[in-house]
This record gives structure tokens, C-alpha cells and sequence, in this order.
């Protein structure tokens, strides 16, 4: 069983019921203010008022009307036992591969990929070139170069699988580029050793992981980018899949995004040199509040 967590202010969507349907997984739904009456079958909802009451300080220090809600569907799936929670957003339609070629805590020989840069972008390594991961530095776009390893015996800790359709690109990509992408199945999967962006749609991550892994708030859209960063340089695990979801986006202001977007780009490269010395180098990018929840963060999950 793959308890999958999410959150939304949205009735129940196209993706979201498809998810509820399906017998391998049980859908967790944080609901957070501005969300409109949500119900759907087979569905854990958790209420505003549920999980004020259950994380009383946590949701303090996390707020209402973010995305960062998706925290509390993660807590829930955790404290009843998840061995692999799985996080989507409301607009990723599953594919009927969505649950095969699972490799979280299992044994795999996978390509190792190798770049000159000081992050490793996935979204370059694949057939769209072209365009990069969001949360990857601008300073670091050009010139990215990759060479293939050998392969080698991981067993993974984070599987973050691509998404067809609008692809999680940052606002200057998606500005220049307008991508519509089909990502190639012969370049999956695969893993780079060296600190590297994954998002919070579409990705499982095992158990063992969670007490380390906080979509932190009060950053704007760098919440999973972040966390990725210091899951990454604490030396989880990531492997990146072929794609199982089409991501048919939301309707986004681009300007919005990019202002939510550019702590990230004048801050990221920075934080990823810190990472690469001591990964609790996290605490000195990260506003009081974020810190405070991440320190709450961890208390509930040890």
C-alpha cells in the first residue's frame, strides 16, 4: 500500500480521482482554508481544524492559504505507518504505469550521470536539453555537459518519476520555451552523486527519509527545491524515472511565479556551496519561521 499526499483548494480533480480509485494506494488530502467542499470517496481528508488541533504548533509556524499544507497529508500518511509515501499535485493524471517499476528500497543497478556543474540538473540529461529543472541557478544553464557512468548497485530512498505535458520548469524556462514535453523512456532511470533538484509532485520517498524532508514555508516555490537540496547533500539516495503522470498545469501568473521564484535565484547557488561543507548549513538561508517549523518538523517525526 503507497499512501499518496497531497493538498489543494480545489474540488476533487480528474488526477485526484483517478488516485482515490485505485486499490494499490490510499489518497491523503490536507485541506487548507481557501479550499472549496472537497469530497471524494476512499479519501483520508484531513480539516483545517483537524490539523490545527492534531499539530497545533506546527501549523502555526506553517500557515494557511500554501501549498506547504501538503506537510500535514505527509505527517498523517506517516503516523499511520507509510512505508512509502508518495507526493502529487492535484493536475498530475496517472498514467497506467504509474505503479510499476517501483524502486524505493530496493536493490537496482542504475546509470550513474556525471555533469561538470556544481548541481545536476535532470531535466538537461534528457531529450529536452534545452530546458532545466526549476530551483537549478541560472548562473548554471548554460554549457551543461553530462557523461554516463557505469552502472551501479543503489537501492534508492526517493524516487522522483518525470511528468509528461507542462513540465516543472521555472518561470524564465516556461517563459522562454512554452514546453509541451514527452520526455524519452530510454534515458530512465537514473542518478547523479552530487546535489540536485526534485520536486514535490509526482515523487515517493521511503519511511526512513521523512524525518528529513520538510517542504519548508515562507520561501515561495523553492519549498521542495530546498528540501531537495539538503535531502541531497545528507546523501539520500535519488533515483529519477521515467515519466508516469501528464501534468496538465494549472492556470499560473508567470510574473507571480517568478517573484515566488527569485529567492531561489539569488540565493541558490550560495546554499548549494554550504550544503557541500554541512547540510545543517540549511538553517542559515531559511527565515526564523521556516527554521522553527523544520526544528518542529523533526520532534513529530523521531
Amino acid at each position: 500500500m503507497i499512501y499518496i499526499a497531497t493538498t489543494t483548494i480545489n474540488k476533487p480533480t480528474k488526477a485526484l480521482k483517478l488516485f482515490a480509485k485505485n486499490k494499490n494506494c490510499k489518497l491523503v488530502v490536507a485541506l487548507d482554508k481557501k479550499s472549496k467542499k472537497f469530497k471524494l470517496n476512499n479519501t483520508i481528508t484531513l480539516s483545517t481544524n483537524y490539523q490545527e488541533k492534531k499539530w497545533p504548533k506546527l501549523s502555526k509556524l506553517v500557515g494557511w492559504n500554501c501549498i506547504q499544507r501538503r506537510n500535514f497529508a505527509i505527517l498523517e500518511a506517516f503516523e499511520r505507518g507509510a512505508e512509502i509515501v508518495a507526493l502529487i499535485d492535484d493536475d498530475n493524471i496517472p498514467y497506467n504505469n504509474w505503479f510499476k517499476n517501483i524502486y524505493i528500497n530496493k536493490k537496482i543497478k542504475c546509470k550513474e550521470i556525471k555533469t561538470n556543474k556544481i548541481i545536476f540538473d535532470p531535466v538537461g540529461y534528457t531529450n529536452h536539453n534545452n530546458l532545466w529543472h526549476r530551483g537549478l541557478p541560472l548562473e548554471l544553464v548554460n554549457n551543461r555537459k553530462y557523461k554516463n557512468s557505469k552502472k551501479c548497485l543503489i537501492k534508492p530512498d526517493i524516487q522522483a518519476n518525470f511528468w509528461n505535458g507542462d513540465p516543472d520548469v521555472d518561470a524564465v524556462c516556461r517563459m522562454i520555451f512554452k514546453p509541451e514535453c514527452i520526455f524519452q523512456k530510454n534515458f530512465f532511470p537514473f542518478f547523479s552523486r552530487k546535489i540536485s533538484p526534485f520536486n514535490s509532485q509526482n515523487t515517493l520517498i521511503h519511511r526512513r527519509a521523512i524525518k528529513d524532508y520538510f517542504l519548508f514555508p515562507h520561501i515561495g516555490r523553492m519549498d521542495d527545491i530546498w528540501a531537495a537540496f539538503y535531502m541531497t547533500s545528507k546523501k539520500y539516495r535519488v533515483i529519477y524515472s521515467e515519466p508516469t503522470v501528464y501534468q496538465k498545469r494549472n492556470v499560473h501568473n508567470l510574473i507571480k511565479d517568478f517573484k515566488d521564484e527569485y529567492i531561489g535565484y539569488t540565493n541558490s547557488l550560495n546554499l548549494v556551496e554550504s550544503l557541500y561543507k554541512n547540510p545543517e548549513n540549511i538553517y542559515k538561508y531559511l527565515p526564523k519561521k521556516s527554521s522553527l517549523a523544520f526544528d518542529e518538523w523533526k520532534k513529530i517525526t523521531s
